[in-house]
């Protein structure tokens, strides 16, 4: 039974209990996303863009405010509303299914209240609560077999499929990873584990046949992007052009040339780690990475640290949505990963994707605070 008492115990230990590193580095990095994103937008020819920036402070500012509020909500009486979460955002993805707004090709988003959202980064957050309150509803205390993995299964399979025919098939898997991590962390067989990585092994070669042709197209330019350099190889090579040319110290701040010149596309959303890497080199790289690195360090520190199973999970999650948008991002501007549009966390511009990770990161900082009730 989630228990949803306020915290009264608390008291004056609020201040001293709450992770305020972890909150430093996220504001941190918003902030160096905001300087980048008008860098790589500023000397656009569209009055629009150039005002990119503007509106992602507009977007942080109602980040913070959710972040505040769900840090001092306790995070068990979300879990008591998970489910029906879950179904508001599986309305809002067959809405938009049937009359979402299309943007480069995608039907991704629908208005409200006169501004764009997107139900699917919202969803990873939903989704994170949704397992968390069902993994602590149906703990056993034994490890998980296929059949009581098969419902938390479906609920991660229902909002993947109807992402990937957006299509966006990078926030697909991104859910499907969530859901393998919480799985883990609650407990999985080792004899089911075996068999499902068997399988993947097996599943993954066969599903190039049902890819889209330009989704093949990024896979081969992932490995060969030469072979056409002015189409499918294109944004590998000026995002790898971009970066080795930020040498050890970089160019400086807004002083890139791929960026100014409007040779590397998407620059301000998924190929911001390249602007950022060409003005401040590999140097400014590295310090990157490691603030990452740290926000990380902090998560996993209060996964280990929860005092209940929900909370715990819900860390779980939280850690593995960030990693792998972090890992994948990086990895995807450096031709290492087939391209997707998978954004940096707090960097990329973006205001669903910036109000998702505040989100998962209030709902952390509500689980680090309460990690030490006595109920």
């Amino acid at each position: 039974m989630i228990n949803s008492r306020p915290d009264h115990h608390l008291g004056s230990r609020w201040y001293k209990l709450y992770d305020w590193p972890l909150l430093a580095l996220a504001i941190c990095i918003t902030c160096a996303g905001i300087v980048f994103i008008y860098s790589a937008t500023f000397s656009s020819e569209s009055e629009f863009v150039r005002t990119f920036h503007l509106r992602q402070i507009e977007w942080a500012v109602y980040g913070l405010i959710g972040l505040l509020v769900l840090s001092a909500t306790d995070y068990r009486w979300l879990e008591r509303f998970a489910y029906l979460f879950y179904f508001i955002l599986i309305v809002l993805l067959i809405k938009v299914a049937i009359s979402g707004k299309f943007v480069a090709g995608s039907a991704r988003w629908i208005s409200v209240g006169g501004m764009n959202v997107q139900p699917s980064e919202i969803m990873k957050v939903v989704l994170i609560i949704t397992l968390a309150r069902y993994f602590d509803d149906n703990a056993s205390g034994r490890a998980m077999g296929f059949r009581q993995l098969a419902i938390p299964a479906s609920i991660t399979l229902v909002p993947a499929v109807l992402i990937a025919r957006q299509p966006d098939l990078g926030t697909a898997v991104v859910l499907m990873f969530i859901f393998t991590v919480m799985a883990y962390a609650n407990g999985i067989r080792k004899k089911t584990l075996s068999t499902i990585a068997t399988a993947s092994v097996v599943v993954i070669p066969i599903s190039w046949f049902s890819l889209k042709d330009y989704q093949k197209d990024r896979i081969i330019a992932m490995f060969d992007p030469a072979s056409d350099p002015l189409g499918i190889g294109y944004h590998t090579i000026q995002s790898k052009i971009a970066i080795g040319s930020g040498g050890l110290y970089g160019k400086g701040l807004f002083a890139g040339t791929q960026s100014k010149l409007n040779f590397l596309p998407e620059k301000h959303t998924d190929f911001i780690f390249s602007v950022f890497s060409e003005e401040l080199g590999f140097a400014g790289a590295i310090v990157l990475v490691l603030l990452y690195l740290f926000l990380l360090m902090r998560v996993l520190d209060i996964m280990l640290q929860a005092k209940d199973r929900g909370g715990s999970l819900l860390a779980a999650g939280g850690a593995a949505m960030m990693a792998f948008h972090i890992l994948y991002n990086i990895s995807m501007t450096l031709g290492i990963t087939p391209i997707v549009g998978i954004p940096l966390p707090f960097f990329s511009y973006g205001g669903s994707a910036l109000l998702t990770n505040c989100a998962i990161i209030g709902i952390l900082l509500s689980v680090g605070v309460r990690r030490y009730r006595h109920d």
